[in-house]
C-alpha cells in the first residue's frame, strides 16, 4: 500500500524566491521539505498561519489549508553600535548574506522555478501552457484572467492580447506526476529544469532541447514533422542577449503589421468609409465644377417594341396629356387619365 501524501506550499518570501509546491509523504518531518535549501538550522524558523511550527513535526500535522512560511532570524548585536561581539559564527555570516543578497543565495533554485512554475502566478506549469514572444512560460488561464481584468505587472506590459501568446506543448516526464520537474525533451530525454537549453517552435508549439535540433538535421519538427524556419526558433528563458534579439524581432513584426494596415486603408481596400481622402476630394471638386456628364433621362418611347405605338406604349408609364381635359361648370370629375 502506497504511503499517504500531502501537498505543501513552502513560501520563501524572505529569500525573495517564488513559492514551492511540494508533494511529500505525510509521515516525514517538515525539515524534509528544506533539504534542498543551503541554510543552517540556526538561521531560520518556520511559521504556519502566523504561529511558529517545529521542523521536527510530521507533515501530517499541518492544517489542510495552511502553508509554511520560512523566516530568517534577525541578527542581534551586543553593544547596539553594529560592531562585533566576538560571538559570530559562519551561520550568522551566511544568514546575513542571504538577507542582503537573496538573488545570490541559490541561483539554481531561481533557474529551476523559471522552468517549472508559471511566471505570473507561481503555480506549477500545467497544460494548457503558453509562452510570450520573449520566451517566458505561463499557465494560460491566469494569464488570460489578468489580461481581462488589466492586472498584468509592468514587467509584462509587452503582452497586449491573445496574439502575443504562443501555445506550447510540453512533453511529460514518465512517472514524474508528483515531482517538481515533470517535463523533458521528447527526443533526448533531457529534463526541463534549466540545466539544458530548450527552444519552442512557433509554428507548432513543440518544445525541444537545443541539442536535439543540432544532432538531427531536418527542416521539420522532430515531433509533428511540420516544417519551420530559423526565425521560428524561440529560446525558452533565454539569456539577456537572446531576450534582446526576441524583443527586437517582436517590435519589427509589430511595425510591419502596422504598415500593412496603414497601406490597406490608404488604398481604400476596407470600403468607401476608409477611402483615400485625396480621391474623395478630387471627386468633390469635379462635381462642383460641373465636369461630370448629366444623367440621361429615361424615355419609355425610346424603348417601345417594334410592333407597338410609341405614344400608347409611353402612356403605360406616364400620365396622359392633361391639356386635353377641361373642367365644366357642373363637375370637376375628369377622366381617370388625369388622376
Amino acid at each position: 500500500m502506497a504511503p499517504a501524501t500531502r501537498s505543501v506550499v513552502l513560501r520563501l518570501d524572505d529569500l525573495a524566491l517564488p513559492p514551492r509546491y511540494l508533494t511529500v509523504a505525510s509521515d516525514l518531518p517538515v525539515s524534509h521539505l528544506l533539504r534542498s535549501l543551503p541554510l543552517p538550522s540556526s538561521s531560520f524558523y518556520l511559521t504556519s498561519d502566523g504561529r511558529p511550527f517545529a521542523p521536527t513535526a510530521p507533515v501530517a500535522s499541518l492544517p489542510r489549508s495552511a502553508s509554511l512560511q520560512l523566516r530568517l532570524r534577525a541578527l542581534r548585536g551586543g553593544g547596539g553600535d553594529g560592531g562585533s561581539t566576538c560571538a559570530e559564527s559562519r551561520d550568522c555570516y551566511l544568514s546575513m548574506y542571504l538577507a542582503k543578497k537573496p538573488d545570490k543565495a541559490d541561483p539554481n533554485e531561481a533557474r529551476l522555478s523559471r522552468f517549472t512554475c508559471c511566471a505570473l502566478s507561481g503555480e506549477p506549469l500545467a497544460a494548457p501552457a503558453v509562452a510570450d514572444r520573449l520566451g517566458n512560460l505561463f499557465n494560460k488561464e491566469p494569464l488570460v484572467e489578468a489580461l481581462l481584468h488589466k492586472r498584468l505587472p509592468k514587467a509584462l506590459s509587452h503582452i497586449r492580447g491573445l496574439k502575443d501568446m504562443i501555445p506550447i506543448h510540453l512533453h511529460p516526464k514518465p512517472g514524474a506526476a508528483d515531482e517538481e520537474v515533470r517535463f523533458q525533451c521528447p527526443v533526448t530525454g533531457f529534463e526541463f529544469n534549466g540545466k539544458s537549453q530548450f527552444l519552442a517552435l512557433r509554428g507548432c508549439g513543440h518544445v525541444l532541447s537545443v541539442k536535439a535540433l543540432k544532432e538531427v538535421k531536418t527542416p521539420g519538427c522532430l515531433v509533428c514533422h511540420k516544417e519551420f524556419e530559423e526565425a521560428d526558433k524561440m529560446p525558452i528563458n533565454g539569456t539577456e542577449e537572446e531576450v534582446a534579439v526576441l524583443r527586437q524581432r517582436m517590435e519589427e513584426e509589430r511595425g510591419k503589421l502596422k504598415d500593412k494596415k496603414d497601406k490597406k486603408l490608404a488604398n481604400g481596400l476596407s470600403g468607401s468609409k476608409h477611402a483615400a481622402p485625396a480621391a474623395i476630394a478630387a471627386d468633390t471638386d469635379k462635381l462642383e465644377k460641373g465636369d461630370a456628364a448629366p444623367a440621361k433621362r429615361y424615355k419609355a418611347a425610346d424603348h417601345a417594341p417594334a410592333y407597338a405605338n410609341k405614344k400608347v406604349y409611353a402612356s403605360i408609364f406616364t400620365s396622359s396629356n392633361k391639356s386635353d381635359f377641361k373642367e365644366t361648370y357642373s363637375c370637376r370629375s375628369l377622366p381617370l387619365g388625369r388622376n
